[in-house]
C-alpha cells in the first residue's frame, strides 16, 4: 500500500517524477530476484534508454530475450553488450520499423513462425516528433510509432500469448499523458497548430485508454495488460526532443535504470500478476486523470478502437 509520503510525491507531480521520488520509494523495495529462465520476452525501442536498461535487467533475470529495434548495426551491437553485460546466451534480435504497418505485420509473422510461447510483450518503443511528418505509408509519425504499431503488434501476438499465459503486455506510456484527452477527430494531428509534445502525449492517453481495453477483453485468460510511467528520465528521447527541459532538469532526471524499473518488476513480480489494466509508477498503480479535463466518454473509446483498426488493417476476424 502507498505510504502517506508516496502519496504526497504523487500530488505533487514534479518530484515524484524526478529521481527524488525513485530514490526516496525505493527505499522500501525489495530488489526483484524472480527468475524468468524459460521466458520468451520481447522488447521494442530496445536500442537505447528505457527500452535498453528494462532488457538489460531481464535478462539478468534470465529471460529469453527478444530484442526489436530499426537500426541493423546498432541492434546488434545492443544485442551483443546485453548477452555479455547479462552473461546470458538467449539474447536475440528481430529488425523492424515500428512505425509502418507493413513492417509490423512481417515482424509478427516471423515471431510467431519462431517462437511456441510469448510470456512478455514490453511495447516501449516510441519517439517525440518536434515538426509534423507522415510515413511511407501516410501516417502521421507521432501516432504510428506511439499507438498504431502497439496496436497492430499487440493484436497480431495476443492470441500466442493466450496460449501462452500466464503472460503480461506491458505498455509504456509518459506522466506527459495526464495533460491530454484524446481527440478522435485529430488523430493523424493535421488540425490546428502542430505541437509535438501535446501529440505525443496524446498518444500516451491512447496507450493507457487501450490498456484498459484489453484488460477488459482478456479479462479471465491469463494475459496481464499494464501501463506504466518511468517518471523523467534521462534518455537519448528526452535530450534530442525536449532540448530546454533536458538542460534544466538534468541534475534530477532519473537514470534509464530507474525509470526501466517498473517494466521489469512487472514483467516479473508474481504481485503483479491478475492485476490487470492499471497505471503503473513506481511499483504502485496510479490514477488515470489527475482533472476531469482528459476524461473521455465511454463511446469515444470504441471509437479510438475502430479509428486504429481502419488506421492499421486489423481485424479481428
Amino acid at each position: 500500500m502507498p505510504s502517506f509520503i508516496d502519496k504526497a510525491l504523487d500530488a505533487v507531480i514534479a518530484p515524484g517524477f524526478s529521481t527524488i521520488g525513485y530514490k526516496v520509494r525505493s527505499r522500501d523495495w525489495e530488489p526483484i530476484t524472480e527468475s524468468l529462465a524459460g521466458r520468451t520476452v520481447i522488447v521494442t525501442g530496445a536500442t537505447s534508454g528505457l527500452g535498453k536498461a528494462a532488457a538489460l535487467d531481464l535478462a539478468r533475470l534470465g529471460a529469453d530475450l527478444i530484442l526489436v529495434g530499426r537500426n541493423p548495426e546498432k541492434t546488434k551491437r545492443v544485442q551483443g553488450d546485453i548477452a555479455f553485460e547479462a552473461g546470458s546466451k538467449t539474447v536475440r534480435y528481430e529488425i523492424a520499423d515500428l512505425s509502418l504497418m507493413s513492417e509490423i505485420r512481417s515482424l509478427a509473422d516471423r515471431l510467431l513462425a519462431s517462437e511456441p510461447a510469448i510470456h512478455v510483450l514490453v511495447n516501449n518503443a516510441g519517439t517525440l516528433f518536434n515538426e509534423r511528418s507522415v510515413t511511407e505509408e501516410g501516417i502521421e509519425s507521432t501516432l504510428a510509432t506511439n499507438l498504431l504499431g502497439h496496436f497492430l503488434l499487440t493484436n497480431l501476438l495476443i492470441p500466442r500469448m493466450v496460449e501462452s499465459a500466464p503472460s503480461r503486455i506491458i505498455n509504456v506510456a509518459s506522466g506527459g499523458m495526464y495533460s491530454q484527452r484524446i481527440s478522435i477527430g485529430n488523430l493523424q494531428n493535421d488540425k490546428g497548430e502542430y505541437k509535438g509534445s501535446a501529440a505525443y502525449a496524446r498518444t500516451k492517453r491512447g496507450q493507457v485508454i487501450l490498456t484498459e481495453m484489453w484488460a477488459e477483453q482478456l479479462k479471465d485468460t491469463g494475459v496481464t495488460v499494464s501501463s506504466m510511467h518511468p517518471g523523467w528520465a534521462d534518455t537519448p528521447g528526452v535530450v534530442d526532443s525536449l532540448p530546454t527541459f533536458y538542460k534544466i532538469s538534468k541534475p534530477f532526471l532519473r537514470s534509464p535504470a530507474e525509470g526501466a524499473d517498473t517494466i521489469v518488476w512487472l514483467a516479473a513480480n508474481e504481485e503483479a500478476d491478475g492485476q490487470s489494466g492499471l497505471f503503473w509508477h513506481d511499483r504502485e498503480p496510479r490514477p488515470t486523470h489527475k482533472t476531469n479535463r482528459t476524461k473521455e466518454r465511454p463511446e469515444k473509446r470504441q471509437e479510438l478502437w475502430d479509428a486504429l483498426s481502419e488506421l492499421s488493417g486489423w481485424s479481428a476476424g
